[in-house]
């Protein structure tokens, strides 16, 4: 029987991603190399690649590593789908800071309150 949750299509697709991780031999920087490579080829949206910025930053990869995948992928994909997913990934980030720095805002705003009771 299946639960009942608030969000059944994230919950499914988080235990999908689980499922995979667990059975994937992959190191963690060409685990999530591969799946953008992959976002690309499928014409992904920005939001699939917001999934996959925090794991990016906890696996070290750099923006030259990015940079490579999508130079390597280029002759299979295509140059439009390339230049496509690099104007996703640029939405995904500004998307990313932007949720950051509200975040980091409202953390100095409740710093500032408890400061000011004390």
């Amino acid at each position: 029987m299946a639960t009942t949750s608030d969000t059944p299509v994230l919950d499914t697709i988080a235990a999908m991603t689980i499922d995979s991780i667990e059975r994937c031999g992959l190191d963690e920087r060409m685990l999530i190399l591969t799946r953008i490579a992959a976002l690309v080829a499928m014409d992904a949206p920005p939001i699939s690649y917001l999934a996959h910025i925090d794991p990016a930053v906890k696996a070290d990869l750099t923006v030259e590593q990015l940079q490579d995948v999508l130079v390597a992928i280029a002759p299979v994909v295509g140059t439009a789908r390339v230049m496509a997913a690099a104007g996703h990934i640029t939405k995904a980030l500004g998307f990313a800071m932007a949720v950051g720095e509200s975040e980091a805002e409202a953390i100095a705003q409740a710093d500032a309150r408890s400061r000011s009771k004390s």
